[in-house]
């Protein structure tokens, strides 16, 4: 469903667009392609890419698609290479009244920028997004976006789960900002490597701003590929999770600490095996019980790819030991941290936050 506004296009706000890519040649015509094919009107947009000073094609990929339309696109350069950093730097030079913030691995659907505007005009939020399609392309990828798209595979997380309702909720993928909001929130925590969103929605919360997710505001979402890659993606959001814990530990949620439970009880069910009046049982219960619910989640969402369901239940098992093995990691090596002061490089200055770039 889409938004139908009355605003006359000279009284739209202007929108500024951040993309933080890093070797996206695979992916950027589609992701880039997509925001140039977007309903809202040219002349009220800009696109900033944040590129970390990739080594493939992208860079050439952008100046082709920016030469084939009247929308403004420009280059930053984001030395660090990391998420955080690139936005900051976007962030830095965005000339918009409302931010929205794109992936370089996601399409959004044609409406998706003049359905932010909407949303946030009228009031109702100052971050919003909408429910996220995760595609797969080949067996493995195609199992992984199941997972990840599935309760089992990853809990609670709204925007990965729910599609058919409005609600406000603590984080949403790609969302649009209100300037004041961001001025208010200040720059992203160049720290973290991942969950940079989740910090940064929770200090909205903090200040009293709703985040909202919308049915109308949809986009597709690349899984990783290989179940390589996606150990390695979820082990570095375990991690650092650990940090957001650290600095905002109401930001955490019971579902967030299962995956480490979970590895935590396998830790201690293989201690036990060598305890000669307890021995293998621990374990052996342990696994069966997660092994059933494996399967049955499995069976569950691939009874119609039949084919799918061993590499579905692999992600499963990846996406719970990677992210528990990760977060129980980073106890370790954050455990020095735990007073660090929690900057995030802003300056403050007649009571607004300027952005470091």
């Amino acid at each position: 469903m889409s938004i139908v506004t009355k605003t006359e296009p000279g009284d739209l706000p202007f929108v500024s667009v951040v993309m933080p890519v890093h070797n996206e040649a695979e992916f950027i015509k589609r992701s880039l392609g997509a925001i140039a094919q977007q309903t809202y009107p040219k002349g009220k947009m800009e696109v900033i890419v944040a590129d970390g000073m990739s080594t493939d094609e992208t860079r050439s990929l952008i100046t082709e698609i920016a030469a084939n339309t009247t929308l403004e696109i420009s280059i930053v350069d984001n030395p660090n290479k990391i998420a955080p950093t690139g936005l900051n730097c976007a962030f830095a030079r965005a000339k918009g009244e409302i931010i929205v913030r794109v992936d370089g691995h996601c399409e959004i659907e044609p409406q998706y920028v003049a359905n932010c505007v909407s949303h946030l005009t009228a009031g109702k939020a100052e971050g919003v997004g909408g429910p996220i399609e995760t595609i797969g392309e080949g067996i493995q990828a195609k199992a992984i976006a199941l997972a990840m798209s599935s309760g089992f595979g990853v809990g609670g997380s709204a925007f990965r789960t729910v599609s058919d309702r409005e609600m406000y909720t603590d984080t949403v993928a790609f969302p649009g900002y209100t300037r004041e909001i961001i001025e208010k929130a200040g720059p992203f925590n160049e720290e973290l490597v991942r969950n940079q969103d989740d910090e940064y929605n929770y200090r909205i919360r903090k200040l009293g701003g709703r985040i909202l997710l919308s049915p109308d505001i949809r986009s597709r979402y690349y899984s990783r590929s290989t179940f390589r890659s996606l150990w390695r993606q979820y082990f570095q959001y375990g991690y650092w999770k650990v940090r957001v814990f650290q600095i905002h530990p109401a930001q955490m949620s019971i579902r967030q600490f299962v995956p480490l439970a979970f590895v935590l009880s396998l830790i201690l069910g293989t201690i036990l095996i060598f305890v000669p009046a307890i021995g293998i049982w621990p374990l052996a219960a342990l696994s069966a019980l997660y092994l059933i619910a494996n399967v049955s989640a499995a069976l569950s969402i691939g009874r119609q790819h039949l084919t799918l369901i061993p590499p579905l239940m692999l992600s499963f098992a990846i996406l719970h030991l990677s992210y528990g093995s990760g977060f129980l990691y980073g106890l370790f090596a954050f455990a020095g941290t735990w007073l660090r002061p929690k900057t995030v490089n802003a300056i403050q200055a007649d009571g607004k936050t300027r952005f470091n770039p």
